[in-house]
């Protein structure tokens, strides 16, 4: 952490009192923002729309995707309330999907701007359906972060208030191994830590059947999509947080990333993530992840399979090229502001 403050290069933002309402679960990215905010010395009241849900069940999506009373009477009430009584310079909504029009224009009228801080793509080809009551209230923010190249053509566009952010890292939970770790401490030989997005469970199998490429899964809903005989093969640890979630980064010789074409990614959460945590990082090579790391000095990338099970087999071979090049993606994502402090501070500097 000493390491990561002494290279914050944004201009530290002035003070302000900011509610943060999100699904506020711990080791959360929503969680990790409100701790960022912190170290920027803003005072946080913390408005937790988990404590309304049902958690991860059929009702729950169900909600999500028709949001009605009694449930949206009492989360909206309980908002206004909180900003009436702590009278906050900004709100900060992270994925507003259950708050009106009434919110936002009694937020308004209580002096707060509103941010809307949404990483999730509304306005793409993937059908969340969840976003009925967002798209009535998001021409109301103040400012919108737009984290990929779509929304910059949107947002001007339709002439919106935008600041262009990127998708970051924790620094409290995304580090390097301590410098006695080797790939005696490693584990996972190529290791994909996610969720079964789109073709991945198809090209992760066949890397494994048709490459034999040694391979380690982590996360939920894999059970899904994979055999029972798959999932005693690949499946291990379960949904990874925190730093379970970064040692099993630590864990692994190469640490698979790719995007979501239905978001309209360009980039990928977990790699920024996997550099900062000093992991060697193997990505599908687009614009944005080579915008974000030099391919071959900071990062691999491949753009088939055939061309990931050369690299993982090379890679796994030459630890040496692994660790340097883990090594110089650390400090490309310390250098270049690829954390939360970093990008919130540009967020927040735009009210200065």
């Amino acid at each position: 952490m000493e390491e990561y403050r002494e290279h914050l290069h944004a201009n530290l933002p002035a003070s302000r009192r900011i509610c943060y309402v999100a699904e506020l679960a711990p080791d959360s990215t929503s969680d990790y923002r409100t701790r960022a905010l912190e170290r920027l010395g803003q005072q946080v009241d913390r408005f937790d729309v988990s404590a309304y849900a049902f958690g991860y069940s059929k009702l729950e999506a169900l909600r999500r995707r028709y949001p009605l009373n009694p449930f949206i009477t009492g989360i909206n009430r309980d908002l206004v309330h909180l900003v009436r009584s702590t009278r906050p310079d900004l709100v900060i909504f992270d994925k507003p999907i259950y708050f009106t029009s009434d919110t936002m224009t009694a937020i308004k009228r209580a002096g707060a701007k509103i941010v809307f801080y949404v990483q999730d793509n509304p306005f793409g080809p993937r059908n969340d359906g969840c976003w009925k009551l967002f798209m009535r209230v998001y021409r109301m923010a103040d400012l919108h972060c737009a984290f990929r190249r779509t929304d910059i053509c949107r947002y001007t566009e339709w002439g919106l208030p935008f600041v262009s952010l990127m998708f970051s890292y924790e620094p409290s939970i995304h580090f390097p191994p301590p410098a006695s770790w080797t790939d005696s401490d490693r584990d996972r030989s190529v290791s994909y830590i996610g969720s079964p997005h789109e073709n991945r469970p198809q090209f992760l199998s066949d890397l494994a059947e048709r490459y034999s490429i040694p391979l380690c899964i982590s996360g939920g809903r894999w059970h899904k999509v994979l055999t029972s005989k798959q999932q005693e093969a690949y499946l291990r640890d379960g949904h990874l947080l925190g730093r379970f979630y970064r040692e099993a980064i630590w864990r692994s010789k190469i640490n698979l990333s790719f995007v979501t074409d239905l978001n309209e990614d360009d980039i990928a959460h977990k790699s920024i993530e996997i550099a900062a945590s000093g992991g060697f990082l193997l990505a599908l090579r687009t614009p944005g992840h080579q915008a974000c790391f030099k391919e071959d000095t900071e990062a691999a990338f491949f753009s088939t399979i055939d061309e990931c099970a050369e690299k993982a087999v090379y890679y796994i071979e030459h630890a040496a090229d692994r660790r340097e090049i883990a090594r110089r993606a650390h400090l490309r994502a310390l250098q270049s502001g690829y954390s939360n402090d970093t990008q919130l501070a540009n967020l927040l500097n735009y009210f200065s």
